[in-house]
């Protein structure tokens, strides 16, 4: 005969589950009410999230600053004027050899346009002139006919270029005050919570910072293989500019998914003005190669050994960050999921039970 269910067991087990199922039901409440609160607050959140990431990277020369017995107000302006000063350099080195071969640039791109023509005219399109004459008009038409939703748009690109600037400057204030007072956060924090809070908290947070930095120094690694490789590729190509493209694909790396997109872009341009249609080509199968080199073997390798999280993890979060929150939930994925497995981690440790070490003979037999 079949095994009966025992009616005792059975309701336990349903009202375990049930139990379960609303204690879960109201963390992810919670979760969406804090997550909503954060899209609220999102214009002061940002700048915040940008300074910590900064701090990070710059933190290590201010520590040894402040080691040498600089004040802290001076140590923090040093780093800031110095961190400002490279930031000025980078957009001198990419714009100095930019605009100094400006002109061979516009040669290219006309000579490219012309050879593009000729190849367009004859087999197997045989479009000729008066097409593409046709073209143009139909295309000047629908721009003029969109003229308002063209305006839209550059309004719109106009906001986003003012809110990222205002994001930049508040983010390297708030830089500033973090390097020069950010030793005395964990102390005071500890002395504004009541009773465990006091401990648990700080000791996350201390975790978790260390987590932030491992995650930054761990993209600039990824960032500078992307430009070493690149570049290589693009000077045995003999294309110009190597240097400002290389410069300009390790600053790109920090910027997930549109970055590379935008830098692989401006060199697959420069090589195809420069040296034709063959080097561009061989120049994007580069570029193509070395970003799913980072995006499929590199990165996971490196953030998972330092960031503690498995290949796969990293994966699945810059997946998942994307997918919900676009370009900055790609840029946050990774060492959101960080830091959520610090909190879990340290929730692990004060909820498991002491391990008992194996009793040892006090006294002589």
């Amino acid at each position: 005969m079949p095994a009966m269910l025992n009616p005792t067991r059975t309701r336990a087990a349903l009202r375990a589950s049930a139990r379960i199922s609303l204690e879960s039901l109201l963390v992810l409440v919670m979760a969406a009410v804090l997550l909503w609160l954060l899209g609220r607050m999102w214009s002061v959140v940002w700048p915040l999230i940008v300074g910590l990431l900064l701090t990070t990277l710059t933190w290590p020369p201010a520590r040894f600053l402040r080691g040498r017995g600089w004040p802290p107000a001076l140590a923090a302006s040093a780093v800031t004027v110095v961190f400002l000063l490279v930031a000025a350099g980078i957009v001198a080195l990419i714009a100095v050899p930019v605009a100094s071969q400006s002109g061979q640039l516009t040669d290219g791109v006309a000579a490219g346009i012309h050879e593009v023509r000729q190849w367009v005219a004859g087999p197997p399109l045989n479009i000729g002139d008066a097409q593409i004459s046709e073209a143009t008009d139909a295309a000047a038409a629908r721009i003029q006919s969109g003229a308002g939703s063209m305006i839209t748009t550059v309004v719109t690109g106009l906001s986003t270029v003012v809110d990222g600037v205002v994001t930049a400057v508040l983010a390297l204030f708030l830089m500033f005050f973090f390097l020069k007072d950010g030793p005395r956060f964990l102390p005071w924090l500890t002395r504004q919570l009541p009773g465990r809070l006091a401990t648990d908290i700080p000791v996350v947070a201390a975790r978790g910072w260390d987590t932030l930095g491992a995650f930054v120094r761990s993209q600039a690694l990824v960032g500078l293989l992307d430009a070493v490789l690149i570049g290589l590729g693009l000077w045995a190509l003999g294309v110009p500019l190597v240097l400002p493209l290389a410069v300009l694909t390790f600053v790109s790396a920090f910027v997930p998914i549109v970055g590379a997109l935008f830098a692989g872009a401006v060199a697959v341009l420069i090589a195809l003005v420069s040296n034709g249609v063959t080097d561009a080509l061989i120049a994007l199968a580069i570029i193509v190669v070395v970003q799913q080199l980072e995006g499929n073997v590199f990165q996971p390798m490196i953030q998972s050994r330092g960031l503690g999280l498995h290949a796969a993890v990293v994966l699945l979060a810059v997946t998942l960050g994307g997918s919900l929150a676009g370009i900055v939930g790609s840029l946050l994925a990774v060492p959101v999921a960080a830091l959520i497995a610090v909190v879990w981690n340290y929730l692990r440790e004060q909820l498991s039970d002491p391990r008992h070490e194996p009793e040892t003979s006090e006294r002589a037999s």
